[in-house]
């Protein structure tokens, strides 16, 4: 990501969790970046697309974590709970950005689709690669952790609305691992 890009969105981080949703406005985010209102046009379409560039360089980042340090463990049920345990974790450490990026996700603009799709894949990528494990290949069906992807963002979105707690959602997701995980490896 080129600078002003990486600037723009650094400010929208820092204004969404100051503020929310609704304080990510493309004039304050130009004037917080030092960049012109047209600069911010250019790189992106709306205060969506810039959050969504937000959520893929924090997956980016966890991508790599996850990648370089799996997640240990002898059992894939507990390894996949772990990975939501972190991955739950990471988003809500910063709770109004983690809420602006939701709703970014959530907004069904067409014009975002293929990226949204894109976090959705690796999500499922990751999932995939901790049910195998270090070392080993994983699973060639990849229902199972879309599944689990799909449980995790309802379960955010309800963390999002009030409906949850941070605690109660990696809850959910243990008991989904659990449900889940085990038909991942049995099929053929």
């Amino acid at each position: 990501m080129e600078e002003r890009a990486r600037r723009i969105v650094d400010t929208a981080i820092e204004l969404a969790e100051l503020g929310g949703f609704e304080a990510v406005r493309l004039r304050d985010v130009a004037d917080k970046a030092s960049v012109a209102l047209g600069t911010v046009y250019k790189r992106f379409r709306g205060k969506e697309d810039i959050l969504i560039a937000a959520l893929e360089r924090e997956m980016e980042t966890f991508d790599m974590m996850i990648r370089t340090y799996p997640i240990p463990g002898d059992r894939p049920v507990e390894r996949v709970a772990q990975f939501f345990a972190l991955a739950t974790t990471a988003l809500c450490a910063k709770p109004n950005f983690a809420r602006a990026v939701l709703r970014a996700l959530s907004a069904g603009d067409p014009s975002l689709t293929e990226r949204v799709t894109r976090f959705h894949t690796s999500v499922g990528t990751l999932i995939n690669l901790t049910i195998a494990g270090e070392g080993n290949a994983p699973p060639n069906d990849q229902r199972i952790a879309f599944l689990l992807q799909q449980i995790w963002f309802a379960q955010l979105v309800g963390w999002m609305g009030g409906i949850a707690n941070e605690d109660s959602l990696v809850e959910h997701m243990r008991y989904a691992a659990q449900l889940l995980v085990p038909m991942a490896l049995d099929v053929p």
